[in-house]
């Protein structure tokens, strides 16, 4: 499954569900609330900018959003809320794509970074923040932990979400550190319709040896938006890696 041909045209129309799920207000109000709190008075820049969830409320605030994003019909999306000259978009990969400019924040929400399947990839996604950031610049991750405390001897899935109409599973390749999502919807007819995506997971220790890789130093680590206590019992992890100041 190669991503181009995951985020289609389809995807892109069913993306939002105004008001509920990751657009919930109490999901997404606490993310722009830190996010415009953290690119204090700069630019930001957002990888995987998608249908522009945070990127719209963001500029809302008065920040400046540029993003990057690998799915034209994302874009579309997006351009149904903001234009152009609004909220500028670089079709391209996260990894690699530059956008113009320099920018105090960039950031990458909901599990994305995860989309890139090695490790090399990932790595080159912390070198391509830095390269966007004036000293002193902050990359936010926002990710999952991956569950393999779930995992029994001979088990290779977890059931993380159920709740009517939905179950979300994930099936584990623990020799790749790699994960299919499973996502299935369904009604009170026979019929289920599922949608897939590939990930490759990351421990936080691991993400933060990337980080060191392209410069950044570890500034803080919460459990959610809110800025929660990190455990080992998180679920998920909002980091931030700063890079240093100038001398």
């Amino acid at each position: 499954m190669e991503q181009e041909d995951i985020w289609d045209a389809d995807v892109a129309r069913r993306y939002d569900t105004p008001g509920t799920g990751m657009f919930a207000p109490e999901v997404l109000e606490p993310t722009v609330d830190r996010l415009a709190r953290l690119a204090e008075g700069g630019a930001a820049l957002e990888f995987a900018i998608g249908t522009g969830r945070v990127a719209v409320p963001l500029a809302g605030r008065g920040v400046p959003v540029t993003g990057i994003e690998l799915s034209p019909p994302m874009v579309e999306r997006l351009r149904t809320k903001a234009d152009e000259a609004t909220i500028p978009v670089i079709i391209g990969d996260m990894a690699t794509t530059a956008a113009p400019g320099e920018y105090t924040l960039v950031y990458l929400v909901f599990n994305t970074i995860s989309n890139l399947l090695t490790q090399d990839e990932q790595v080159e996604c912390f070198r391509n923040a830095a390269r966007h950031l004036v000293p002193g610049g902050r990359f936010v991750i926002e990710l999952w932990v991956p569950e393999l405390r779930e995992l029994p001897p001979g088990r290779t899935a977890t059931v993380w979400h159920s709740e009517s109409g939905y179950i979300g599973l994930d099936t584990y390749d623990t020799l790749r550190q790699h994960i299919v999502s499973h996502h299935f919807h369904f009604n009170d007819s026979r019929r289920a319709e599922l949608f897939r995506s590939p990930h490759r997971y990351i421990w936080p220790a691991e993400l933060d040896l990337m980080a060191r890789l392209a410069g950044f130093e570890l500034e803080s680590r919460h459990a959610d938006w809110d800025g929660a206590a990190f455990t080992a019992e998180s679920r998920s992890h909002v980091s931030v890696y700063r890079l240093p100041t100038a001398p």
